[in-house]
């Protein structure tokens, strides 16, 4: 079985881009701004007083509550964007073997 045209194209990209996309710097950074809406989302469902009990531990306890959800927002980018990207370059380098070997047996059976 021959590859698509797609599946070439993707094994070309895949050879020129794994390994600038496996440093952790660099995940982290295409992972950032969509790890940044699932906080702000998070952040925004908290503070928009539909809750009331979170209404009333703000009220409360302010000046500390404000510094642990700030450590822990920041804490839920850093390993979203992280475990996102590693993910998503995991799939593609099991893709890019995947296809090796198809294209390799094909090779062979010629």
């Amino acid at each position: 079985m021959l590859l698509s045209s797609d599946e070439e194209r993707f094994i070309e990209w895949w050879e020129k881009n794994r390994d600038n996309r496996k440093k952790s710097f660099r995940q982290l950074m295409i992972g950032l701004p969509m790890a940044t809406v699932f906080v702000v989302a998070i952040l925004f469902n908290f503070f928009a007083g539909w809750y009331k009990r979170a209404t009333m531990m703000i009220n409360t306890q302010s000046s500390s509550l404000i510094l642990v959800l700030l450590i822990a927002g920041i804490g839920i980018v850093v390993f979203y964007s992280i475990f996102s990207m590693r993910y998503k370059w995991e799939m593609n380098e099991q893709r890019y073997q995947e296809l090796q070997a198809k294209k390799h047996s094909t090779k062979s059976s010629d």
